[in-house]
Order: C-alpha cells, then structure tokens, then sequence
C-alpha cells in the first residue's frame, strides 16, 4: 500500500538551527582556534585600548556557534561578556548603558591619540574613524532596554 504526501507545505513545523555547524574536523578545529583567539584578543582588548573588544567577541561567537556548543555556551553565559553578545545576536542592538560607556571609552582613546599624533592627514583619518563609530553606536537600536 503505498502512502502519498501531501501536495502542499508540510504542516509541521520544521526545526532550522540558528546556524549550520561545521561538519568537516578540520573546518571545526580552525574556526574554534580562531575563536579561541578573538576571545584572547578580547580579553586584551579590555586593558589595551587600542585593541577593540567587542568585535572579537562577537566574532568569537560566530565561529563557536559554527564550530562548537559548549564555547559557544560558555561564551553567551559569561558573566561580562555574554549579554552584550546576546543581545546582538538577539536583537541586533546595544543597551544605552553600553551605548554611552563605549562612547566614554571611544572619546578617551581617540583624544590621546590625537594629541599624540603629529601629521595632520592622520588626525583627520582619526576624527573621521571616530565619528563613524560614535554614528554606529548611536544608530544602533536600544532593543527592548
């Protein structure tokens, strides 16, 4: 007896994971060095101004959730790192706490640097790298905060 399928969509529902995993080894084992190593330059980040943290981080996410479950969990569980990360890949948004200490931190960095540097076309680079991230932030939706 044979059975038919319906001609429609299926009515149940489908689970899609958020993203597809890794399932060659040697992909997974690059993509969990590399993030094994944004979350090292991250870290650094956070004492050496001119190494931006949050980039790392989000990248480091992206390659755990690629690659391997259980950094990616501890990742997004962190005490200090996993809201903001959570919330960007949530809601594509950065709470207004963050918003203003990153804007702190932004105008600190980018002043001393000014002052240190002598050439002209450079400190225009400088005012024009940081208007744009300043705009970045700001345009960035607050999410449900």
């Amino acid at each position: 007896m044979a059975t038919t399928e319906p001609s429609g969509p299926s009515l149940r529902p489908q689970a899609q994971p958020p993203l597809s995993h890794a399932h060659h080894p040697l992909t997974r084992g690059l993509l969990t060095g590399l993030g094994l190593l944004c979350v090292v330059l991250g870290v650094i980040g956070i004492v050496l101004p001119l190494l931006p943290t949050t980039p790392f981080l989000l990248l480091a996410a992206a390659c755990f959730a690629r690659s391997s479950p259980r950094f990616h969990a501890w990742l997004l569980g962190h005490r200090w790192f996993g809201p903001p990360i959570r919330d960007w890949q949530e809601q594509r948004a950065i709470r207004p706490r963050v918003k203003w200490r990153a804007t702190v931190l932004v105008l600190a960095t980018f002043s001393v640097s000014l002052l240190l540097i002598q050439q002209l076309w450079v400190k225009g680079l400088l005012l024009l790298m940081m208007t744009a991230l300043l705009l970045f932030i700001w345009r960035t939706s607050d999410g449900d905060y």
